[in-house]
């Protein structure tokens, strides 16, 4: 799809439709109200007869209005003026590109971006815009062999503001909103691949492609390299798979010389059975999930590289398969980490965080300003969080606070849980420096203090993503997240918050 920014009026606006809002009042949005008085009150004797009411997410559309340029114009309800929040925003902006996709136009005027809503402003407006209306062409069925592969008719979307003053801002907050778009596609895609395409192999060579287009630096170690390194817990995970292990070591280098890269780290489980603890078998397809935090890393540096953001970055990615073998890691096994601490596995399930500790050691040698490591790492997030935040813990109060204000700019939303010492005796073993698992109470909190003993020389923070990435039921597919946070937090790093 084509997006421009345009500074201009609805009622001079000549195209296939333009989109206007209404609320529950019956009140028209300035757009609206334009277009009213052009049609010399079309719109409001529609209102008056009750076929179209404003209430939140209601869409209406019309042809042939009198006296208008446009084919088409689409009503939207907004609900409540003074309701109006980013909730009620996306929605309402959420069915208004549902209902154009099926009316057929192949171009549209987008007028709702100048609407108050409580706590933005106009570039956050857009950006969501423009993300939605990606999101609403996306397709996760390009597997199936009857899949059309034809164009989606809306081909062009002109996103129209009021005053040309604010022209830059609009395309700066247009150009990011289409940044973040393609990241959080790519992240999709990769997630909603089966096991069977998605390995370890192909993520690196994603990675590697990836690299190439956008010129950032790409590396691939092997097994060998990794064994060398002493990566023995990430090596045991891959133990039990057929599918060759592989780190992906990623850097963009857009800041300064010596400057001290953000480090990105994202679990790439490209399929998880549990190995010898194995899942149940229901909803066990979803396990190819489990390398979202990958997924969300590429994405992120897709994003960032577009972007020509001016900071270094660092992205790591572990990832393997976690499968039953003969020579898959057993309940009991005691294995040592690449930073020396041994680990008894007590849980094989509990595999992402063996393939994390190796990756946070690693991380080390590029002296990182700061960490972020990303991963689907525990249903108990889940149950603590749900499905509408990620858990967010960290070891630096001023980090946490700079993800949560990227989770609030980007409406990608996280939750800080507590990391205490209190925690860490559950993760005692008797046998070994540390236990892989702390038992079911806090389950979450102790997967994040494992991680956390792997990262005593840098600021660092987790977020558990295991409720957020992906959909289960009907809806089904990956969601992309937490790309918009991430891709955020490295805006605001490069001072381009805003």
């Amino acid at each position: 799809m084509e997006f421009s920014i345009k500074s201009s009026s609805s009622d001079k606006q000549r195209s296939a439709c333009v989109i206007v809002g209404v609320y529950e009042s019956r009140k028209l949005t300035p757009a609206a109200s334009a277009l009213d008085a052009l049609s010399q009150g079309y719109l409001s004797d529609l209102l008056k007869r009750g076929d179209m009411e404003g209430r939140l997410g209601t869409t209406c559309l019309l042809h042939k209005v009198p006296g208008t340029l446009a084919e088409r114009v689409l009503l939207v309800g907004f609900g409540r003026e003074r309701e109006l929040n980013d909730k009620a925003y996306l929605e309402a902006v959420n069915a208004a590109f549902k209902t154009l996709h099926d009316s057929g136009a192949t171009d549209a005027a987008f007028f709702l971006s100048d609407l108050n809503v409580q706590s933005r402003d106009l570039a956050w407006n857009i950006e969501q815009a423009v993300l939605a209306a990606h999101g609403s062409e996306y397709d996760p069925g390009t597997l199936k062999s009857t899949h059309d592969k034809k164009p989606r008719k809306l081909r062009k979307l002109v996103v129209c503001i009021s005053d040309k003053a604010h022209q830059t801002q609009a395309e700066t907050a247009l150009k990011r909103g289409q940044a973040i778009a393609a990241g959080v596609a790519l992240a999709k895609d990769l997630g909603n691949l089966p096991g069977n395409v998605c390995t370890p192999s192909y993520l690196a060579e994603q990675a590697q492609a990836l690299a190439k287009t956008y010129k950032f630096k790409c590396e691939v170690l092997s097994q060998k390299e990794l064994e060398k390194l002493g990566m023995s817990s990430f090596l045991s995970v891959a133990k039990g798979s057929r599918q060759p292990p592989k780190l992906i070591v990623m850097q963009h280098n857009g800041g300064k010389k010596g400057d001290k890269p953000v480090a990105l780290v994202g679990k790439g489980i490209t399929f998880d059975a549990g190995g010898i603890s194995l899942k149940p078998a229901a909803e066990m397809d979803e396990m190819k999930y489990d390398m979202c935090g990958a997924a969300s890393v590429l994405g992120a540096f897709r994003a960032a590289a577009e972007l020509k953001l001016p900071i270094n970055i660092v992205g790591i990615i572990p990832t393997c398969e976690n499968l039953p073998d003969g020579d898959a890691n057993k309940p009991g096994d005691i294995v040592t980490s690449m930073s020396g601490q041994t680990i008894e596995i007590l849980n094989t399930d509990a595999e992402g965080r063996l393939v994390l500790c190796d990756a946070l050691t690693y991380v080390e040698r590029f002296e990182p300003a700061a960490v972020i490591d990303i991963a689907t790492l525990t249903g108990a997030c889940v149950i603590a969080l749900g499905h509408h935040a990620s858990g967010l813990f960290s070891n630096q109060d001023k980090l946490a606070r700079e993800i949560e204000q990227a989770a609030d700019t980007s409406r990608d939303r996280v939750w800080r849980m507590p990391l205490w010492d209190d925690y860490q005796s559950q993760l005692d073993s008797n046998f070994a420096d540390i236990a892989n698992i702390g038992g079911r109470a806090g389950g979450s909190i102790t997967a994040a203090c494992f991680l956390s003993r792997f990262t005593k020389k840098y600021d660092w923070a987790h977020l558990d993503i295991a409720g957020t990435a992906w959909k289960s039921g009907k809806k089904k597919g990956g969601t992309g997240r937490p790309v918009p946070l991430l891709v955020h937090f490295l805006l605001a790093r490069a001072g381009q918050a805003g």
